[in-house]
């Protein structure tokens, strides 16, 4: 490589790194421009892209050329400040900088022998965030337990469920896995399905509890109970209860403490999924929501989603590590060092399922310097207020209806049906859902609650403020006036 592109020449980099700098900055300063939702048909960039990889080398000024006219026509904008789909994940400038650090070292920080820093930053980092959310001791790394930065809360969720029922088969025997339960309600991510499946948890032994309007779509302790009661009568070993503060669909909070009374009793492991509204309750008057966290044995939340901090990095903490450990540890020739050999050190590789892991707790700690706790919590505090708004303007029409109660950034909403609607709005509000998205100007996304078709208005984007809830809120009003025109 005498001519072109170096591997690695600090020069080139500064010089191309400037260049791709210059190229983000100006994505951001007009990613309004952009359709929110990515307009392409599937397969479209089979057709504008080579069939195979050039032998020659080409400039970066041709790679940047085709990510603007062929990649980002593809892209569907997750930072614009008119996404309010799922929930957001949020990038940010400390975000980035941190990123472009870990990049730049470029580590396989797997134990702590391989780079010392990335293990003690993120041992500390994880300790600071636990304390900014108040957590119990238990969960700080002077004890038991810890922190660990896992990809997603769906890794976390894996990680934590191996490790309970690695610790029932130890209690009633490797043989008995066939009668091991878990239990949540059918407002808990899909993320739990899917573990139970990789973990070897009988299908059928994944109890999906129905929650109603009634409890505002959390689950209820007394169906829990039962149903319990009901499976060790038959002789099933009831072992992980998973509960959520902020649902996917309607951000709905489960009650802790009684829940971990339950689980407390019957000597059960459980995991607390605060994936998107854990952020929240870093504000005191939010905090609330995760009472009862003491009787948890897990609890997660994912930082990329509205904590300012480029994904992936998810937070989980656990009361007892040695539960992770004794699940996930492998220990070849090939990785023993004199550090671990000793039990100084911790090896995160064994806190987690794959061996290799980036150096992310850099982002997060730049992230809590750069802005600060104080600044981090009026962050969420205004993207709660912008739900509050759209929330008004919703109640204001009477065309539509609040679909679930707004506890914090989410709003769940519908297009009422017309008294000759035979599907009480499905049709309707799917057509309003494709209409909007379709328009290129806001993207929104949807659930199903108690049967009804419902839209989900998720506000979060870092550059989202209230003129672009109220330009929202005007696409929706024009699109459901079309449809109801045509009925």
């Amino acid at each position: 490589m005498e001519n072109g592109l170096k591997p690695m020449d600090a020069e080139q980099l500064r010089e191309n790194a400037h260049r791709m700098v210059d190229f983000i900055a100006d994505y951001y300063k007009s990613i309004e421009s952009f359709p929110v939702l990515s307009q392409v048909q599937p397969g479209y960039l089979r057709d504008l892209l080579p069939d195979s990889a050039p032998h020659q080398p080409e400039t970066l000024q041709d790679v940047l050329d085709d990510v603007r006219h062929k990649i980002m026509p593809g892209v569907t904008h997750w930072q614009s400040p008119d996404f309010y789909a799922y929930f957001p994940s949020n990038s940010s400038t400390a975000g980035f900088l941190g990123e472009m650090l870990s990049a730049g070292l470029n580590i396989v920080g797997f134990s702590w022998v391989t780079s010392p820093a990335a293990t003690e930053l993120e041992v500390i980092v994880l300790d600071w965030l636990a304390k900014i959310l108040k957590l119990p001791e238990q969960f700080l790394s002077s004890g038991r337990g810890g922190g660990v930065i896992q990809g997603t809360a769906s890794e976390a969720v894996l990680v934590v469920l191996l490790a309970a029922r690695d610790k029932a088969l130890r209690k009633f025997g490797k043989n008995s896995i066939e009668r091991l339960v878990v239990y949540s309600s059918d407002q808990t991510h899909a993320s739990l399905q899917k573990a139970c499946q990789i973990a070897g948890i009988y299908p059928e032994n994944y109890r999906v509890l129905k929650t109603s309007p009634s409890t505002n779509f959390a689950l209820d302790p007394n169906v829990v109970c039962e149903t319990i009661s009901q499976d060790v009568a038959a002789g099933f070993i009831p072992f992980f209860i998973c509960a959520t503060v902020g649902t996917t669909s309607s951000t709905a909070v489960d009650p802790l403490s009684a829940l971990g009374k339950i689980a407390k009793a019957k000597d059960m492991w459980f995991h607390v999924d605060a994936a998107y509204a854990g952020s929240a309750c870093i504000c005191p008057e939010y905090c609330h929501y995760i009472n009862g966290v003491e009787e948890a044995d897990s609890f997660n939340m994912n930082t990329h989603k509205w904590f300012l901090t480029n994904f992936d990095c998810s937070a989980l903490w656990v009361k007892d590590r040695s539960a992770l450990i004794q699940s996930l540890s492998t220990n070849p020739e090939y990785l023993n060092n004199k550090a671990s050999q000793e039990n100084g050190v911790v090896d995160f590789k064994d806190w987690q399922i794959p061996l290799g892991r980036r150096f992310r707790s850099l982002k997060l700690w730049m992230v809590m310097r750069l802005y600060g706790v104080e600044n981090l919590q009026n962050y969420i505090r205004k993207h709660i207020k912008l739900a509050e708004y759209f929330e008004e303007l919703i109640i204001s029409d009477s065309r539509f209806e609040v679909a679930a109660p707004r506890t914090f950034s989410l709003v769940c909403f519908r297009l009422l049906p017309l008294a000759c609607d035979q599907d009480d709005g499905y049709k309707l509000n799917y057509n309003l859902l494709d209409a909007v998205n379709l328009s290129g100007k806001i993207f929104i996304s949807h659930t199903v609650l108690s049967g009804k078709y419902v839209l989900r208005f998720a506000v979060g984007a870092p550059l989202t403020e209230e003129r672009h809830v109220k330009a929202a809120w005007e696409v929706l009003q024009d699109q459901a006036t079309i449809l109801l025109r045509g009925l």
